[in-house]
């Protein structure tokens, strides 16, 4: 193991690795032991640097949870009118770097299980979908960006685990029918 007592950036590089971490083998399979493995750093550098695993989880889940956001404003706040912010729902709903990787999925997921059970982890994903849906809010209606949200997220998981998911014109009928009823 190499001596990085003065490595700058390790907090941020540790998180990371947790997040690959959580892609490749889930939370039930996390530990310090992997994590300060794949780090190569000792292992009580994670509890110097977030007390604990629930703290590294945490900032891993809302360091991940941030990305995806931004992506999701970055898509919408590019739109210059609401036909352009329903094609760029439809390419959130359908493009890899939307959030339809099986990687950012798999992570997803395992944030959605600990959300449902701790109310901690369920603020990272309050505050998700209350940005997701402030920027859906910027062209659509207050009930259109909720329903946007929902289908964003339910094709998602349609688009993961589905055999024969819905194709881009099913799913282009769908925004067009719940902007048309705002």
């Amino acid at each position: 193991m190499k001596s990085r007592r003065t490595e700058p950036g390790r907090r941020d590089r540790l998180i990371d690795i947790t997040i690959d971490l959580i892609a490749e083998i889930g939370v039930a399979g996390l530990s310090h032991r992997k994590i300060a493995a794949r780090a190569d750093v000792p292992l009580g550098t994670l509890t110097y640097h977030f007390g604990g695993m629930d703290g590294l989880l945490y900032e891993a889940f809302t360091r991940f949870a941030n990305s995806i956001a931004d992506t999701f404003t970055a898509r919408l706040g590019a739109a210059a009118d609401a036909e352009q912010a329903q094609a760029a729902v439809l390419d959130l709903i359908h493009s890899e770097s939307g959030r339809q990787s099986n990687r950012d999925l798999v992570i997803v997921f395992e944030l959605y299980t600990l959300a449902a059970r701790d109310p901690k982890f369920r603020r990272i994903t309050s505050t998700w979908m209350r940005r997701s849906r402030e920027d859906l809010e910027r062209h659509f209606s207050p009930r259109a960006a909720r329903q946007l949200d929902a289908l964003i997220e339910g094709a998602a998981i349609h688009r993961a685990l589905d055999p024969e998911p819905a194709d881009r014109e099913l799913m282009r009928d769908a925004v067009a029918k719940i902007v048309a009823r705002g």
